[in-house]
């Protein structure tokens, strides 16, 4: 009987904490509500992170860096991010999966509309691209970021990016179209 007591003992102390540690690859969190699968309220204080995106405006096809970060130590283990139209609740456009640490999600049937995190290491910061689609209005990106079991924020959203329609637009995110103006008598 002594033997299968160490067992058990150098079993629990070695996966145990693997098994009960979030997230795990396979913990998800919802395509529509962006809530975690588990009971606990999202936080209602300012987020220690921040989407950052490397255009105000896009066209069709354009690609996009979505930089997901926490500020200061914050950390995090899990995320759920997505570009959605303003007032919209389905994601829009794909992303591609740049960084180790993510993983492509399918949301509403259509492959990479979501990243999410692709192991439970604790991340600072967090890169994709992101490429936009035809026929989208002015949009966001929307952000899950889980910080441990309690602590975690639904709803992080970054700038608000426009579409040009096909002006052409400079990497400050002015128009380069000139306007000309003729008077006929």
């Amino acid at each position: 009987m002594r033997r299968p007591s160490c067992f058990v003992f150098l079993f629990c102390g070695v996966f145990l904490p693997g098994i009960l540690s979030f997230p795990q690859t396979n913990t998800s969190i919802d395509c529509d509500s962006l809530l975690p699968n588990y009971e606990a309220e999202p936080q209602t204080s300012a987020p220690p992170y921040v989407i950052a995106v490397s255009f105000d405006n896009f066209e069709p096809g354009n690609e996009i860096q979505v930089t997901l970060e926490a500020l200061r130590d914050a950390g995090f283990k899990g995320f759920n991010l997505q570009a959605r139209e303003i007032d919209g609740d389905t994601p829009v456009g794909t992303f591609k999966i740049t960084d180790p640490n993510t993983k492509g999600l399918e949301c509403h049937n259509m492959t990479n509309s979501a990243i999410s995190h692709a192991n439970s290491d604790v991340k600072q910061k967090v890169t994709t691209t992101w490429i936009a689609p035809h026929d989208v209005g002015e949009l966001q990106f929307i952000a899950t970021v889980v910080q441990n079991l309690e602590n975690f924020w639904v709803g992080i959203q970054s700038k608000t990016l426009t579409p040009t329609h096909s002006e052409s637009v400079n990497g400050t995110g002015k128009s380069k179209r000139k306007v000309c103006f003729e008077c006929m008598c």
